[in-house]
């Protein structure tokens, strides 16, 4: 990366003054002229103007135009140059690099978005896989690197099917895959190997720093790195939050970023299968932020509560088909569980206004229903006498792809007084 630091000459074609204009003519009659640089001025009242390197060989130029190819230690980006997009200034560098090898299978080989965090890039698994990057070896990542501003790259590979949902993700350029990310001032720090982060679910988060918590004790049964345990702690004024994750890479995360944000102390960590928790009546608020569905956590959350009751907070996926399905099926089937936020590839949209936009309020609303059903029918028999629930409110956080929804119920979970 070093190297990088240091400008790299370019060929230039240099004339006399009074030549400049019918060069540049010719120059870009011949598509020869690099717009990516200014023309610069040489003593003795000549001008260098840029040029393609890899076209050279197709130069050509009338017989009477003095001119001399030299390089331009120091060049000078042109106006239209520092205007340009990330994106732009990538392939733009890249096809530099390669020359005459640049194709168009390449072109559509480089990625045109990204996440970023902090000094490093993480790339989308698509990106540069062509067998011909192959061959430039390390020098390829430190352009790309130094394209987009950063010091490290990573790329992403298919999530691994171990239950948690793993990242596969390949570390390109640097030392260590551990990097840091704020949002809404909360301090959250990972490893990118290892750990998934989603920027998508930051108006969930948003919601939740909003949520009146002072003194109550929040139960999380799906932490992660402490997507929603961090907000309920530092702006909700949550008391005390037990944060339940199973994934080991996860937990050391989590633990790095209560610290970060000097709430340690009013959290305590349980590192595995929530499912286990052996946790009785402390909760005013439960999170269940596990998608697709949370529904293996719902006997835990049921027992979880206080014995006068309290919030769930119940996030699953909806999806709209042309066609309504029967009520029956807007109960989200379970899955495995895995850490909260570890859906796909966090480049999520909030929901789309189409033509699902009726069936997905009638979904949302018959789904909401169901599940307050099922909630109340493990309440009495896990405690033994009849509660009462109430839908408080129903969030639409995200969609991943047509007609799939990422909703949050906040559902109040009451017991029935005796009459």
């Amino acid at each position: 990366m070093e190297g990088r630091d240091v400008p790299i000459p370019i060929p230039a074609l240099a004339t006399e003054q009074r030549f400049a204009q019918r060069l540049r003519e010719c120059l870009e009659e011949e598509q020869l002229l690099d717009g990516r640089y200014r023309f610069q001025e040489l003593p003795g009242g000549r001008v260098a103007l840029p040029v393609l390197e890899e076209k050279l060989s197709h130069l050509w130029l009338p017989q009477d135009m003095p001119c001399e190819l030299l390089r331009i230690q120091d060049p000078v980006p042109s106006r239209a140059a520092r205007r340009r997009t990330p994106a732009q200034k990538l392939r733009d560098e890249l096809q530099q690099l390669l020359g005459e090898s640049w194709s168009e299978e390449l072109e559509c080989d480089v990625p045109h978005a990204w996440q970023r965090h902090g000094d490093l890039v993480l790339l989308s698994e698509d990106s540069f896989r062509a067998a011909a990057w192959e061959k430039l070896g390390p020098v390829l990542w430190e352009t790309v690197a130094s394209a987009l501003g950063a010091q490290r790259l990573a790329r992403r590979g298919r999530v691994l099917p171990d239950g948690m949902r793993s990242p596969s993700v390949t570390l390109l350029l640097g030392q260590d895959g551990w990097v840091e990310h704020v949002d809404n001032g909360i301090r959250y720090t990972f490893d990118v190997t290892k750990c998934m982060f989603s920027p998508g679910n930051i108006t969930e988060k948003l919601r939740v720093a909003s949520l009146p918590c002072s003194g109550e004790v929040l139960v999380d049964l799906y932490a992660g790195i402490g997507y929603f345990t961090l907000p309920y702690l530092v702006h909700a004024g949550a008391a005390f939050a037990h944060a339940c994750e199973w994934n080991g890479h996860a937990v050391e995360a989590l633990r790095r970023n209560l610290v970060l944000n000097g709430v340690q102390d009013r959290c305590h960590v349980h590192h595995g299968d929530s499912r286990q928790l052996e946790l009785r009546d402390v909760a005013d608020r439960v999170n269940l932020g596990l998608i697709p569905s949370s529904e293996e956590g719902w006997p835990v959350a049921c027992r979880v509560l206080k014995v006068t009751g309290g919030v769930l907070h119940i996030h699953h996926n909806v999806e709209t088909l042309p066609t309504p399905a029967p009520l029956q099926t807007q109960v989200l089937q379970a899955e495995h569980k895995s850490p909260e936020g570890a859906s796909n590839d966090g480049e999520a949209q909030h929901p789309t206004e189409d033509g699902g936009k009726e069936t997905l309020g009638a979904r949302r609303q018959g789904g909401a229903e169901a599940t307050a059903s099922r909630i109340r029918g493990l309440l009495a028999e896990l405690r033994g006498q009849q509660w009462c629930t109430s839908i408080l409110h129903i969030e639409a956080v995200k969609s991943y792809a047509p007609h799939v929804h990422h909703l949050v119920l906040d559902l109040e979970c009451r017991p029935t007084l005796p009459t």
